[in-house]
């Protein structure tokens, strides 16, 4: 099971590398899943956390979209055509909403999986329901 979330999770971040530079040879972005399953291969021990980091690597893919947007589109004038301004500015919107949203959700994955092992629920101790329940009964 942990073998096929890996997988799947290698594969989220492969396709977000695959259009974030769109037209890049196919070498390269074997080369990119190759590298980031060794690292998720490495440093995940649970299903949680290979999640975590495939979500973390997808949240810095959306957070590198825009920049990767300004640079192809960046041409030998100083001055963009409106068109061009207006695909900069959703690249940017979209891309940091997406990149916030990601890297907030590995952040809660991280979380989960880094936490000790406490109980869900915490049963409050029997000494302080009997001492409410004294106070109950006083008033």
């Amino acid at each position: 099971m942990q073998l096929l979330n890996c997988l799947l999770g290698i594969l989220v971040t492969v396709v977000g590398f695959w259009l974030i530079w769109g037209t890049i040879a196919p070498v390269v972005v074997l080369g990119w899943g190759l590298v980031v399953g060794a690292f998720v291969w490495l440093k995940a021990k649970s299903i949680t956390e290979i999640w975590a980091w495939a979500t973390l690597l997808l949240g810095l893919e959306s957070f590198a979209w825009p920049v990767v947007l300004m640079i192809q589109l960046k041409g030998p004038s100083e001055s963009l055509p409106e068109a061009e301004m207006g695909t900069i500015l959703s690249a940017v919107v979209l891309g940091l909403f997406s990149s916030v949203f990601w890297i907030s959700f590995s952040y809660g994955l991280f979380k989960r999986a880094w936490r000790t092992d406490q109980p869900v629920c915490e049963e409050e101790p029997t000494g302080t329901s009997l001492s409410r329940s004294r106070k109950k009964k006083a008033v």
